[in-house]
């Protein structure tokens, strides 16, 4: 191609200096038609393809590859065609007789031509987006996947972000509650993906059958739904790259943190420092720009919606009741009684009727066994021989004087004892343990060894008043006495038995 330079020279030479093309051409030393080419265009024009290029040995399959490419569609993009792939096909199934390269140049042309076009949106103010992400952190001390729920507010760019350990409805639901929280009002839309978390089914005509959790929601709280076309993520293109914007930002380099509130933590001020930020193609900062949103959303804000996942379900023989795979405690008089499970982001709260009957911390591990030893405490004072394989106590770390109080009980009482230290030890169901532990330890020191004893002293100590111990009134409580051993009185003992 003919340089920009040598076009000028030629054009000044026949237009401005007069001289004929042929003596242009002679001078320049190109050909006559070169010049003429050069006087029609002022720079080169590059090459100008006059008809379609003429492939004989591919035109007859470009139809098979196409509907190859187009069926591709559908497929899940780890299991479509490659160009290998699909001149393979045509060799071994068509007779292609043609090499690969023609292949992957049309391919390449074909994917070019039906990549998708989008038009620039405007958005007005007071309406939402939102979507989930997912990232890697350490939490506690041990690495694990971090789902994190982004909110974005696609007029003014504002962010909320939070961080869960699973997508579950609860944190859908819990994420919101915060969400507003932060943005002190309710926007008038928002958009989401087809989770299904909040989409049962999608019905012929496209309308979206709702969940009754997201039923609830949205009644709670009176925004306005609108979900994009499934799995095109582009119709809330504005979250989707705001939640790579939290990823790369706000969660790089791999966070540490010693639980998710601390982590949440950091998230809202990371939230609350870009608020400060200007963004290109706007005047204003993003918090300026804010409350042009919080000016239309909906105030003042409601009570926080109940951000639980219900279940119904019923208590086993074992007094253990099943949610989302695990198994949590519950007191046994409850046993084979139904019971309503409301599963919160890191509680699990079991009732029967209207009464709460216990709360567990949340367990995201697979069939694990989340037990309370206080719910088995009542079976066990009749059961006392399952006391030493009762499990819900195998993890129970006690202070040391409830073991000593044990072997002085079941010294005393035999099998009886059991029973008696179990009584003990149900005073926790309804006094602090630290007041059961000092009791057990005055009512060693003192020698009396015995559940009233015992009880005695954790209410003196409860009332803050002086203890009044008379065993004259609790004849039944043999005075114990724990001496120190001393060296003398060991080696007492050696010489005997030398002599």
């Amino acid at each position: 191609m003919k340089k920009v330079e040598l076009y000028a020279r030629v054009r000044h030479a026949v237009r401005i200096e007069g001289i004929s093309e042929r003596a242009a051409a002679a001078r320049f030393g190109i050909n006559p038609r070169t010049v003429s080419k050069m006087l029609r265009f002022s720079v080169p024009p590059g090459y100008v393809r006059a008809r379609p290029p003429i492939r004989p040995k591919l035109d007859d399959f470009t139809g098979v590859i196409d509907a190859i490419l187009a069926a591709d569609r559908d497929r899940p993009k780890k299991q479509r065609h490659t160009s290998k792939r699909i001149f393979e096909r045509l060799r071994d199934e068509h007779g292609f007789t043609g090499k690969i390269t023609i292949v992957k140049d049309y391919i390449a042309g074909w994917r070019q031509r039906t990549q998708e076009m989008f038009v620039p949106l405007v958005h007005p103010p007071g309406h939402a987006q939102a979507d989930f992400g997912e990232a890697i952190g350490v939490i506690g001390g041990v690495e694990r996947k971090i789902h994190f729920f982004a909110m974005d507010l696609p007029h003014s760019d504002a962010i909320f972000a939070v961080a869960y350990p699973a997508e579950t409805t609860e944190a859908f639901c819990d994420a919101h509650v915060r969400a507003f929280a932060f943005f002190d009002g309710v926007p008038q839309s928002i958009l989401y993906d087809n989770t299904k978390i909040a989409v049962a089914r999608i019905l012929g005509d496209g309308k979206r059958q709702r969940t009754r959790v997201f039923s609830e929601l949205q009644s709670h709280y009176l925004f306005t739904d609108r979900f994009g076309r499934p799995g095109k993520g582009n119709d809330k293109g504005k979250v989707e790259g705001l939640v790579g914007y939290a990823r790369r930002n706000f969660l790089v380099p791999i966070p540490v943190f010693s639980d998710f509130e601390a982590l949440n933590a950091h998230l809202l001020v990371c939230c609350q420092r870009r608020l400060a930020d200007r963004l290109r193609g706007h005047d204003s900062s993003i918090g300026e720009r804010l409350q042009h949103d919080l000016a239309v959303f909906q105030k003042p804000l409601p009570a926080p919606y109940d951000a639980c996942d219900k279940k119904p379900g019923s208590v086993n023989s074992l007094s253990l009741v099943r949610y989302r795979l695990n198994d949590y405690s519950v007191p046994t008089a409850y046993g084979h009684q139904a019971v309503l499970i409301r599963g919160y982001v890191h509680e699990v709260v079991i009732a029967c009727g209207a009464e709460v009957i216990a709360r567990h911390t949340r367990s995201y591990e697979r069939e694990d066994f989340v037990f309370n030893p206080l719910h088995y405490l009542a079976l066990l004072e009749q059961k006392t021989n399952a006391l030493d394989q009762a499990a819900p106590l195998a993890a129970w770390t006690l202070p040391e004087e409830f073991a000593t109080l044990r072997r002085l009980l079941e010294a005393r009482m035999g099998k009886s004892g059991k029973r008696e230290f179990v009584q003990v030890l149900r005073l926790m169901e309804v006094f602090d343990i630290h007041d059961v532990a000092a009791a057990v330890r005055d009512a060693i020191g003192r020698g009396a060894i015995g559940f009233d004893a015992v009880k005695h002293l954790v209410l003196c100590r409860i009332e803050r008043r002086p203890p009044r111990l008379d065993m004259s009134i609790y004849p039944y409580l043999p005075k114990a006495t724990v001496a120190t051993t001393s060296a003398r009185s060991y080696m007492d003992l050696l010489a005997e038995a030398v002599a």
